[in-house]
């Protein structure tokens, strides 16, 4: 590769490659980095170049450290700025201990590195120790895991992207984009990130991700009395509950069940209930052209402005704006 002019380069950021890491964010980032530099360059309309290097890093067998295997501009000593740990291509509870790049990581922060995530890269960068008692995102599946695994981290799902300055985390698999565009932002202006996005034909970076996760009952905790409270909620969602029948179907007192159902479920029945009939506005718009008032009172809502203030609580969005954004069918 053609050696590059040291003084063009603003930035140099690392992208940590781990076993079963997600490639396609690793090459999606190295991309999207060079792509922006072109847009800065069109932009400024500088002399001076201004580029953003990009270097791939991964343990050596050899020496178990954490080595470069791949450089935009090679030949030229290191000057990490931002270190990025990809999304993983399993699940969490198949992620082997990652202590040598988490104490790579570490080191570098202490020597001013800001610190990134994406998804399931969380549980990397939470190997560090570095997130203890601070705010953190990862995929809204993994949320539950990260917050049981590093119970000091306080796990923000709701969020797409939390720039803490020296820690930025983001949260879902293919939100590399937006912490490549908020990388892409504080390094060469709000200009060449809007012009990258462009580019890429996507969105600008986003901050939530609650309107993409959805909501996944837990049916295999083993309390077969909350189970069937469970399937009766579901089965009947428009009726009213009270936690006197709900206890009552379980064959326990009030006091009893709500124990019950919390630990069994992680919510409460009352909440569980919301997120149940969320659940069914959602497959409702995205799939009919039923009219909102319709939907909320199919679901049980006699208040159809109550339902759309739980509706935007939860997606972070209008019950129409969901459906403009991911309704299938064509409506009037």
């Amino acid at each position: 590769m053609k050696k590059t002019d040291e003084s063009s380069v603003v930035a140099e950021i690392g992208l940590v490659i781990y076993p079963d890491c997600q490639l396609a964010a690793i090459y999606g980032l190295t991309d999207m980095f060079r792509i922006a530099a072109e847009w800065a360059e069109n932009i400024s309309g500088e002399e001076r170049k201004r580029t953003i290097r990009v270097s791939h890093w991964q343990i050596d067998a050899h020496s178990d450290h954490m080595v470069c295997v791949w450089d935009s501009h090679p030949d030229t000593a290191h000057r990490l700025s931002h270190v990025i740990a990809p999304p993983s291509l399993v699940v969490p509870a198949k992620m082997v201990p990652m202590k040598v790049p988490a104490d790579w990581m570490s080191e570098l922060y202490d020597a001013g590195v800001t610190l990134c995530s994406v998804c399931a890269g969380a549980f990397v960068l939470a190997e560090t120790g570095l997130i203890d008692h601070r705010r953190a995102t990862t995929h809204w599946a993994f949320a539950q895991t990260l917050s049981e695994r590093f119970p000091s981290v306080d796990v923000a799902v709701e969020n797409m992207v939390i720039d803490d300055g020296d820690i930025i985390t983001a949260g879902g698999i293919l939100a590399w984009t937006d912490l490549g565009l908020t990388l892409i932002e504080k390094v060469l202006g709000t200009g060449t990130m809007l012009a990258t996005s462009r580019f890429l034909l996507i969105d600008p970076p986003r901050r939530e991700q609650s309107t993409y996760s959805a909501f996944i009952p837990n049916f295999d905790h083993g309390d077969s009395q909350i189970l069937r409270a469970q399937h009766h909620l579901h089965a009947h969602v428009a009726e009213h509950h009270s936690i006197e029948s709900m206890s009552a179907l379980a064959s326990m007192t009030p006091r009893t069940f709500l124990r019950h159902f919390q630990k069994a479920t992680g919510l409460r029945p009352t909440d569980y209930l919301q997120q149940v009939r969320i659940m069914k506005a959602r497959d409702a718009l995205e799939l009919s052209n039923r009219s909102v008032d319709q939907i909320a009172w199919e679901i049980g809502y006699s208040d159809p402005s109550a339902f759309r203030k739980i509706f935007r609580k939860l997606t972070g969005v209008t019950p129409g704006q969901y459906r403009q954004r991911f309704g299938t069918r064509q409506h009037n």
